[in-house]
């Protein structure tokens, strides 16, 4: 039987006990992702705790999308998300290769477009300018996870068609490859719900929510570069930021 950690006599709720002992036990493998827990009779015996006390740890377990419960099956443990930090500015892959992932990136469109007026503010270019508009789905261990529509000027967009976009990021290539210094990235970030065009893509159900992200990448002199709407799988992905208070 896998060992517990029982509960004690402390100013702690129950519940909250029972929660935190089942996180460590996922957190540290004892059950891996997909794995079944046991069931809540099973776990009330274990801790010697109440049904009520078991069903309100799983409760908020579940709310954290750790765990997920499949009716007349059993609770089960959720697959981690994928995450990147926004302390810095680093492309997808860059990001994610970094810690381990297998990255793939599917162009589905590279094309010379009259940009939208708010493609052309962001780029401070003339209304109705020719950019380039690049798609591309980014696969995490081979599954999607991202749709990400790039626009930029068109004398770098038309050199970036001769580049292997499919395992290169665009940030690395513009760095290494092209000599222009990153600066900063002005990003808004909101949830919208999957259109058919975006369920196809992340192959998930339409109507699903989808974090979808606005990225102006500007020069290391401030000068707009590079402008993007990422579109991201929810029970996938997340961003973390981390922020301190200053007096």
């Amino acid at each position: 039987m896998t060992n517990f950690r029982t509960v004690e006599l402390s100013p702690v709720p129950l519940y909250t006990q029972v929660k935190e002992n089942l996180r460590e036990r996922i957190l540290d493998g004892t059950y891996p992702a997909h794995a079944r827990l046991p069931a809540e009779s099973e776990l009330s015996t274990i801790f010697g705790v109440s049904r009520i006390t078991v069903r309100q740890a799983l409760s908020d377990l579940q709310k954290e999308g750790v765990i997920f419960k499949i009716p007349g099956k059993g609770t089960f443990v959720a697959k981690p998300k994928a995450f990147q930090q926004l302390t810095q500015l680093e492309g997808f892959g860059e990001a994610m290769s970094r810690m381990g992932y297998e990255i793939y990136n599917q162009v589905t469109s590279h094309k010379t477009i009259a940009a939208t007026p708010h493609v052309a503010q962001q780029l401070q270019l003339p209304p109705g300018a020719e950019v380039t508009e690049i798609k591309r789905i980014r696969h995490l261990n081979r599954e999607p996870v991202s749709l990400e529509v790039t626009y930029l000027a068109q004398d770098i967009g038309e050199r970036l068609a001769r580049e292997d976009l499919a395992t290169r990021d665009i940030f690395l290539i513009l760095e290494n490859d092209y000599g222009i210094p990153l600066g900063r990235a002005d990003l808004q970030v909101d949830a919208i719900l999957a259109d058919e065009t975006l369920a196809h893509a992340l192959r998930v159900q339409q109507g699903s929510a989808v974090l979808r992200i606005e990225r102006l990448t500007h020069r290391a002199d401030g000068a707009p570069l590079d402008f993007e709407y990422l579109y991201f799988r929810g029970d996938a992905f997340q961003y973390r930021l981390q922020i301190n208070r200053r007096p």
